[in-house]
């Protein structure tokens, strides 16, 4: 299907959907473009500009920024989400009557709700019952938003239960600058790129600490087991999380500036409060509301995730990020490799 042919709405003008409807808009696709706040569409109406979010970087002619849910979604082949998680349920909810029922849903929000500890795309599949699972996809990888805009190379991964609704996906938004590969398992992509960020704070609290590269590495590869371990609990594929959406995501949150979660972690590693560093910022670091969501998930299916855990306890119970490294490195000794069991 062409450019033309192709009816496409993009929910969520943050970063990261602002990025990909940039994407899709500089490939000839004209992208019906919900936008929450209204500064940020008369920006783009105006300046073709995302200053908010993404300054300095132009937009596509072909973004249609819109403050009417029902416009952004009635009709469409696809509809791209991109808002943040917690705010999925209540968005998708909305669009449900105006979302056609032959459209394929493309979910690129990073999460799991506090509430259910269902994953993106189990909420789509319960607020919008009359599209089918096949036609629900999920995209994540290693992929900071303002490198997308500036076409760097980037690979990520779409999956889906169906092969045929990957394939399309990949279709439509693969680029000479945005690689795409397919997958078939929907809930390791997405606790990949969900538990990665609880990670990518503790990274950011290391380097805050200014404990040295030596205590990063053994995070992020002590992280990768316990995102792994969740996955094959949930029924994920143990390959997943060697790959862009696992490893891939992880390595590039838990180490580049660009990262929300990666610079909150950090921030609160110099002694700063969570409040005070959130108050501070509009855009939203995904891992401080997944952490709680893997504290409970993780304990109601007894998996282990000592990182995770301690995430939780200095974000929400008040411990101290340097006690919580004491706590880590003076566990019970073991073996390094899990059984998946």
């Amino acid at each position: 299907m062409s450019p033309s042919d192709l009816k496409i709405g993009v929910v969520g003008g943050g970063s990261w959907g602002t990025a990909l409807a940039n994407l899709l808009g500089t490939k000839g696709y004209s992208i019906d473009f919900w936008v929450f706040e209204e500064e940020v569409r008369f920006q783009i109406q105006t300046f073709r500009e995302n200053r908010i979010f993404l300054p300095g970087i132009p937009l596509s002619e072909r973004l249609n920024p819109t403050g009417d849910l029902k416009q952004a979604v009635m009709g469409k082949d696809m509809v791209l989400m991109v808002v943040p998680s917690h705010l999925v349920r209540s968005v998708s909810q909305r669009m449900s009557c105006d979302v056609p029922d032959s459209a394929l849903i493309v979910s690129a929000s990073k999460g799991i709700e506090n509430q259910t500890h269902l994953t993106m795309s189990g909420v789509l599949a319960q607020t919008l019952p009359h599209i089918p699972e096949s036609r629900i996809a999920v995209l994540s990888g290693p992929s900071f938003a303002k490198e997308v805009m500036l076409q760097s190379p980037t690979a990520v991964t779409v999956a889906s239960k169906d092969p045929a609704t990957a394939t399309q996906v990949q279709h439509v938004f693969a680029t000479s600058a945005f690689r795409v590969y397919t997958h078939d398992d929907v809930i390791g992509v997405e606790l990949g790129g969900s538990v990665k960020n609880v990670i990518a704070i503790a990274a950011g609290m290391i380097d805050g600490l200014g404990l040295g590269l030596n205590t990063r590495a053994a995070l992020i590869t002590r992280g990768l087991a316990e995102i792994r371990r969740l996955g094959v609990k949930l029924g994920a594929n143990p390959h997943t999380f060697a790959g862009l959406a696992g490893v891939g995501d992880l390595v590039l949150t838990c180490t580049g500036d660009l990262s929300r979660n990666y610079m909150v972690g950090k921030k609160i590693g110099e002694g700063r409060s969570l409040p005070d560093i959130l108050s501070e910022t509009r855009t939203v670091a995904e891992g401080v509301k997944t952490a709680e969501s893997v504290y409970n998930l993780s304990s109601k299916l007894l998996v282990e995730m000592p990182i995770s855990h301690a995430v939780y306890h200095i974000l929400y119970q008040g411990l101290s990020p340097q006690e919580a490294v004491y706590q880590l490195m003076t566990r019970d000794l073991k073996q390094e490799i899990d059984d998946f069991m």
